[in-house]
């Protein structure tokens, strides 16, 4: 990541990326906008974005769409969905398509400038935790065959490359350091969001069940699920030895 990171801004409305974009220069992040999914993954496609705000209304290629695009070409790049659509299962879509949060509609631009900020820490991750024995050592987690390098936010199941987005990343890392121990959501969303500011995002349990799933189906090709549930109670690293 840049000194300043790039935020691409993807609103059909030429004010909120308007708004957004002073506000978000004000806090030192390098801003790029598009009014239309197409124009976004063409910018995405220059390179340099670290991150995209992505609104989720929009004509023609949504944002839903845009980030399905995204993740079936195999990236990783951070999203933090826009939309006035606030139920609980429209969040739970985002997520479910490689989504990183979910802003609603009316947002305040520092709410956002905050989100992105968790977002892209969670993503350059720049100290590894402590490990004790059996929990891997230094910058890399070691559990049977799968192996999380925490500098490099690179993760291998044997020779083949599994691409995280930060969110699944910290989630599965949260696990691993845990080796066999059982995790409530609650530790989990307390583990991986901790450096959210001020309380901003709103997490629930059924967000940890969805990063669960996608983290998952990652793996599914591979023949390996790393997380074991524990129904009722949550989930733990399963034993791949």
């Amino acid at each position: 990541m840049t000194t300043n990171p790039t935020v691409l801004v993807v609103d059909d409305e030429p004010r909120i990326r308007e708004v957004l974009q002073f506000a978000l220069e004000r806090e030192g992040f390098t801003v790029a906008t598009a009014g239309d999914g197409s124009a976004a993954l063409a910018k995405v496609a220059e390179g340099g974005v670290d991150l995209m705000v992505l609104d989720v209304l929009m004509p023609e290629l949504d944002g839903l769409q845009v980030c399905r695009r995204l993740r079936q070409a195999g990236s990783t790049l951070p999203v933090i969905f826009l939309s006035s659509r606030t139920e609980v299962v429209d969040r739970i879509l985002g997520l479910e398509l490689g989504g990183d949060d979910y802003v609603p509609k009316p947002f305040s631009p520092r709410e956002v400038a905050s989100r992105i900020k968790a977002v892209l820490r969670r993503r350059s991750s720049p100290a590894p935790r402590s490990a004790t024995p059996g929990e891997g050592a230094g910058e890399v987690l070691s559990h049977g065959a799968l192996e999380v390098d925490v500098v490099r936010h690179e993760v291998r199941a044997g020779t083949a490359k599994v691409d995280l987005t930060p969110t699944e990343f910290e989630m599965l890392r949260a696990l691993l350091e845990s080796p066999g121990r059982l995790l409530s959501r609650t530790d989990l969303i307390s583990k991986v969001y901790k450096v959210i500011e001020d309380g901003a995002q709103e997490v629930t349990e059924r967000t940890v069940d969805t990063y669960v799933r996608r983290i998952r189906a990652k793996f599914r090709p591979l023949g390996m699920d790393p997380i074991e549930t524990v129904h009722g109670l949550g989930y733990k690293a399963r034993d791949l030895t």
